[in-house]
């Protein structure tokens, strides 16, 4: 035990070195939000990366693995896709966009590109952001304390908020270049895990032939990528929502901040290659993780703990400790980005933008800083609740901000014809429909993953309502270099 605490204390003792050495770029509002938009290539790929897997990878989908077996593959495969599609079709585009209009958020974007001078696109970004970033942070502050009870001696509460506290206080020092570089530290220690761990368990039960048997005793279908139930319907809807969950990588925000960060549109085609591989990784190691540790501890009440499972009683305290770390290093790639997202939207879109605050830089970035602290602390108390199931209550977070932001911008770079209302549309459109899917819908539907009606309700309106309206809100300009590959 105090081993795994020695190596806990070690890492933070490095996030809290970064923290101060990225403190001077906290004192602008796009150093704190954006680093001064100055990263490279391979800070970019793995922060894209880390922030867009979070607790989520280890825990959810190891659990994952471990519940259904080979059919999580397709997530893998719906991944891949999702993360090419982003950094082909999106990426240059909004870096360069964001640039043009000297923008820091995703807002910001959208509102230069459309001349929003009523703030429209703003507001409605904001409380998209907040709803789903509140979502989003309990989740994952639910991993950190299942990480933290399984790993160590201490209740559940007390491991909440002890992540937390953790969280929220680097987040508040740092900034974005503190997120991105530790981002960096956190992936790399992500991508030793998933493959040291199902490595050591697939050699711990005997070898692959010997997982594959086991498995197929317990159930056949566990290695079969296409054995979705009887064949029918629910198994299409399931394969199909499996895939989909790569969609949300075409608009999060969180993830379109990478993009907009890079030095220049010169280190996207090498952060794409990166990222792309690191992710392949990641998941292949994550699901096949879950189904070796199914091999070796059946039956446990909570797949989603299979992680610290293996971790605690495969390896020396030595080796356990850096896993703890590894698992808690994947939630804090996420929840600092969040935060800070959340922050960005309270800050410069609606107290400077739309309520025009005159204050300079420096002081509206100490005002987010404590926006930083209030969301994490809204966010706690809802963590306290403990949501068991944290597949699905990220997935939940993911599509809603997915759905919001993914079809307006591939219609703001690809349909030259969208204008203000088909993007209010569309914003508004995703998030209600994804969000109304998942409390009304979903369980009539085969468990239809919400992210794929919301995507194409959110695309039809854009398109839809552009066109409706395009005599009296005539579209921009096209974007220069819209054709860029």
């Amino acid at each position: 035990m105090n081993t795994i605490i020695a190596v806990l204390l070690a890492y933070l003792g490095v996030l809290v070195a970064l923290a101060i050495w990225s403190r001077r770029e906290t004192r602008t509002l796009s150093g704190f939000f954006l680093a001064g938009k100055k990263l490279p290539f391979w800070v970019i790929a793995f922060s894209m990366n880390a922030t867009g897997e979070s607790g989520w990878l280890l825990l959810g989908l190891t659990g994952m693995g471990y519940a259904v077996g080979a059919q999580a593959y397709w997530v893998v495969v719906g991944e891949i896709i999702g993360v090419y599609l982003a950094w082909t079709l999106i990426a240059r585009r909004i870096k360069k966009l964001s640039d043009q209009t000297d923008s820091i958020t995703v807002p910001d974007v959208l509102a230069a590109r459309f001349d929003d001078k009523l703030h429209i696109l703003r507001i409605i970004a904001i409380v998209i952001i907040l709803t789903m970033v509140c979502a989003y942070v309990s989740a994952q502050l639910v991993a950190s304390g299942k990480a933290f009870s399984s790993f160590i001696d201490i209740d559940y509460h007390t491991a909440v908020v002890l992540g937390a506290v953790i969280i929220i206080s680097y987040t508040f020092v740092g900034g974005f270049k503190a997120v991105a570089y530790t981002d960096v530290v956190q992936g790399v220690l992500m991508l030793f895990g998933l493959i040291l761990v199902p490595t050591v368990a697939i050699g711990s039960a005997g070898g692959w032939a010997a997982v594959s048997a086991n498995l197929a005793a317990q159930d056949p279908a566990l290695l079969d990528m296409w054995q979705f139930g009887d064949g029918g319907i629910a198994s299409w809807v399931a394969l199909f929502s499996f895939m989909a969950i790569g969609l949300p990588f075409l608009g999060a925000p969180q993830l379109m901040s990478r993009f907009m960060s890079a030095s220049d549109e010169g280190q996207i085609p090498k952060a794409r290659t990166v990222s792309i591989i690191v992710i392949l990784l990641f998941d292949v190691g994550a699901v096949t993780a879950g189904m070796a540790g199914r091999a070796l501890f059946p039956g446990l009440d909570d797949a989603e703990t299979i992680f610290p499972v293996l971790a605690t009683e495969l390896f020396p305290a030595l080796i356990t400790g850096l896993l703890m770390v590894i698992v808690l290093s994947a939630i804090m790639s996420t929840v600092d980005s969040l935060l800070l997202l959340a922050s960005s939207a309270v800050v410069r879109d609606g107290m400077q933008k739309v309520l025009g605050s005159q204050r300079d830089d420096r002081a509206l970035a100490g005002y987010g800083k404590l926006v930083t602290i209030l969301i994490g602390a809204i966010a706690l108390v809802f963590a306290l609740q403990e949501v068991k199931l944290i597949f699905w209550f990220v997935l939940f977070a993911w599509s809603g901000l997915g759905a919001a932001f993914g079809p307006v911008l591939v219609c703001t770079f690809y349909y030259r014809k969208t204008n203000l209302p088909g993007v209010a549309a569309g914003m508004l459109g995703g998030f209600l429909v994804s969000v109304f899917w998942v409390l009304f819908v979903k369980e009539y539907t085969y468990d239809l993953y919400e992210m794929i009606p919301g995507f194409i309700v959110g695309m039809l309106l854009t398109i839809v309502v552009s066109n409706v309206t395009a005599r009296r809100y005539p579209p921009p300009a096209a974007l220069e270099g819209a054709g860029d590959a």
